[in-house]
């Protein structure tokens, strides 16, 4: 009797244990793709902010010289800055958590940077909702609390000292920041919800499979015993 707990008690753990691995893997893979697709979205935003800031405001007047405006070489010298790190540590070291909020906080100067080149135009203060959407793809809930850092920084810093460049007017309400945040905030609390929900997903998944391997793995054995069994006796 204590033979057949002891080994019903082994077999739950090594269960358990190929369900800690398999959701392991599976996570891993889920940080991987989710770096990789970021790394060429940075390469794709650094394109489209240089061709934007070609398109808005190509050129600027210093008396009668016409010079290329500070927006282009924003797009091209502070884009570079803001891509290059992140797509290093996505191809350099895919899955770690170092990359993961790199790119986080990377992604919301992404969306400060394009709202500066567009002059603080509402449209594209929906880039931050959407590089929170995108962030969700990780399923790993604190990457969007580092992104909602950086964002809030960045509304609040440049909303003292260059209210234009995120809003669009000079003197905007005081509570302008207020509302951002707000709806960051709220959109981040059901990503949040999401990401926790997908977790226990990804965690059953896991178990089921172990479960299915170790059912299949206990009906080979006991086939394979039969087998041999019957070998014998034919021998016999």
């Amino acid at each position: 009797m204590k033979m057949t707990q002891w080994a019903n008690q082994d077999a739950a753990a090594a269960i358990v244990e190929r369900a800690r691995e398999r959701f392991q893997a599976h996570r891993d893979e889920v940080f991987r793709k989710t770096d990789r697709m970021f790394a060429w979205l940075m390469i794709g935003q650094w394109i489209f902010g240089i061709v934007l800031a070609l398109t808005f405001s190509p050129y600027a007047w210093e008396g009668k010289t016409r010079v290329v405006h500070m927006h282009v070489w924003a797009a091209i010298l502070l884009g570079a800055a803001i891509s290059s790190l992140p797509v290093a540590l996505a191809f350099v070291r895919p899955g770690w958590v170092v990359p993961r909020h790199v790119i986080a906080g990377s992604q919301m100067l992404w969306s400060a940077l394009l709202i500066h080149l567009t002059g603080g135009r509402i449209e594209t203060h929906f880039h931050v909702f959407g590089s929170l959407g995108f962030l969700a793809a990780y399923r790993d809930w604190p990457v969007l609390l580092t992104a909602t850092v950086v964002v809030a920084a960045d509304h609040l810093l440049r909303g003292v000292l260059w209210p234009e460049s995120v809003y669009g007017i000079v003197n905007p309400e005081w509570w302008r920041f207020l509302e951002h945040a707000f709806w960051v905030v709220f959109s981040v609390a059901f990503l949040t919800r999401s990401c926790l929900s997908s977790v226990r997903d990804m965690r059953l998944m896991a178990d089921r499979g172990a479960e299915l391997e170790a059912l299949s793995e206990g009906e080979w054995r006991n086939s394979s015993v039969l087998e041999r069994a019957a070998a014998d006796r034919a021998a016999s």
